[in-house]
């Protein structure tokens, strides 16, 4: 996970994907939130492997049926810098 600056801690150059997505943390956030509680994607015990991508695949789909979906919303420019970057 990537935090912003802490006071104890040393100072780091961020990649560039990773200042992007530390300003959109809290969109992140809310779409891991919608994905555990209204899609009911949660960590449970399985008890195969089977199982387990069952639940997840359930889950993303329930999520991609829904009408409001929540999203990162890169613009044109930053996605540019992206590839420039890379």
């Amino acid at each position: 996970m990537i935090t912003s600056l802490r006071r104890n801690m040393k100072p780091e150059i961020l990649p560039l994907i990773d200042k992007l997505m530390l300003k959109r943390r809290s969109i992140i956030e809310t779409i891991n939130d919608q994905l555990k509680n209204i899609s009911q994607i949660e960590h449970s015990r399985h008890r195969s492997v089977h199982n387990f991508f069952v639940n997840l695949f359930a889950g993303l789909i329930a999520y991609c049926h829904r009408p409001n979906k929540s999203a990162v919303g890169i613009d044109a420019a930053e996605y540019q810098a992206l590839l420039a970057v890379n």
